[in-house]
């Protein structure tokens, strides 16, 4: 070694395979928030405005609180999951103790969204309102803890990027599994419940929502607890005995980091496309195809079922050709499902299309999402130490635009 030469220069680097089942139980950690997110984005405007019978701009006013609380917990989360603390709870790991906290908060405000106002059902939509919004700053501050931290445990638990991408490819296949099996409850409650076929949408099915939410909750707890156990994380960071070099890059270093708006970009109108095509499907197959309500079942679940089967190949898809093509070729499969909506009619649209557009619009949504997901891993690098305030800038722009744009379609819809 020369003179003066850092010791860190005889450091090698050892980068240990992670277990399929290590792999697997870091998957389970997100099914709680993805089973929630499915019925949030899926069915509240539909169980607010076709159930509760509120107004579709106070309908919209819900959703809107929770993106925004959401948007400005993620970076306040991300920022207190990257610091280390001395505080005793947090030698549990500093993202499993967010993680911990999250799914606390989204067991305790969740159920309340889907159920009536307790002692208010009469009462003004405007103080429901208030008593809904509760609920949701609750929940989606859990939500956000959840997410975030989960996905900061990325970088930490390995740093090649091939296993990085299939650490993302694993967590969206189980979102994609935790989205089939809501659609596979609700299409079971309202199939069996139902008197008729063609029956559609309305009040008296307030207790099928609840129940389909019960069944959620329950099934996420258990897999919460799953990766809890299975996935350790040691004070410091490092995730189940890896040892990595990190570089220290703070929160106001990436801030200035032009790359990184490039890629908040990126993931903002990833998330908008795919939240919105998941909020407005189910009123577009009630309202203006005159679908039965069990297709507010079925078609989102051909939609998840072509995203499981696309994140099979989405890391190859991006190992061979590159993240740029994987994302260029998601691209493309959204405008052509989005072209297909906008001409699409008739009985032969309704009976055998609408299915082909939602395989689409599945395929999509998930290989846009994975890759962009990939790309912000990249942004993060070796740089762990500000990776959950990396991810929660991300989540940042997504869920304010999302909510943004969800209250000005529901204020037109309303004019």
């Amino acid at each position: 070694m020369e003179p003066g030469a850092s010791s860190t220069d005889d450091y090698a680097e050892i980068i240990r395979k992670l277990p399929v089942y290590l792999k697997l139980a870091y998957g389970t950690g997100h099914v709680l928030n993805d089973i929630c997110a499915s019925m949030w984005f899926t069915y509240l405007l539909v169980f607010f405005h076709l159930v509760l019978g509120f107004d579709p701009t106070l309908a919209g006013v819900v959703l809107l609180i929770g993106q925004v609380a959401d948007a400005l917990v993620t970076p306040f989360v991300g920022f207190q999951s990257d610091r280390n603390d001395d505080f005793w709870l947090c030698r549990y790991g500093r993202r499993k103790t967010w993680h911990l906290l999250g799914t606390i908060c989204v067991l305790l405000g969740f159920p309340f969204i889907f159920s009536q106002c307790i002692g208010c059902e009469s009462a003004h939509q405007y103080a429901q309102l208030v008593y809904y919004a509760a609920f949701v700053v609750i929940f989606q501050f859990g939500w956000a803890a959840v997410q975030i931290s989960h996905l900061a445990l990325v970088p930490e638990l390995t740093p090649a990027e091939h296993e990085r991408t299939e650490l993302i490819a694993i967590r969206f296949s189980f979102t994609v599994f935790s989205n089939v099996l809501v659609y596979c409850i609700m299409w079971g409650v309202l199939h069996v419940t139902s008197d008729k076929y063609d029956a559609q949408i309305g009040p008296g099915d307030i207790h099928k929502f609840q129940k389909v939410v019960l069944i959620g909750v329950i099934i996420g707890l258990v897999a919460s607890i799953i990766f809890h156990v299975i996935v350790k994380e040691s004070p410091n960071g490092n995730t189940n005995g890896s040892f990595l070099h990190r570089n220290t890059r703070t929160a106001s270093v990436l801030l200035r980091d032009a790359r990184l708006y490039q890629v908040a970009c990126v993931y903002m109108l990833t998330r908008l496309f795919i939240n919105l095509c998941q909020i407005y499907m189910p009123l577009y197959l009630h309202e203006s195809l005159n679908m039965p309500a069990t297709s507010l079942a079925y078609i989102p679940l051909t939609m998840y079922l072509s995203s499981f089967l696309t994140s099979l190949i989405i890391e190859k898809l991006n190992t061979k050709w590159g993240r740029k093509v994987a994302y260029s070729i998601g691209a493309l499969f959204a405008i052509c499902a989005c072209i297909w909506i906008q001409f699409g009619n008739g009985n032969i649209y309704t009976k055998y299309q609408i299915y082909a557009v939602a395989m689409l619009l599945g395929s999509a949504g998930a290989i846009m999402l994975v890759t962009s997901l990939g790309v912000t891993s990249d942004l993060i690098g070796k740089n762990t130490e500000s990776g959950a305030f990396a991810y929660g800038i991300m989540s940042f722009t997504d869920k304010l635009s999302n909510g943004l744009v969800v209250m000005l379609i529901q204020y037109l819809i309303n004019i």
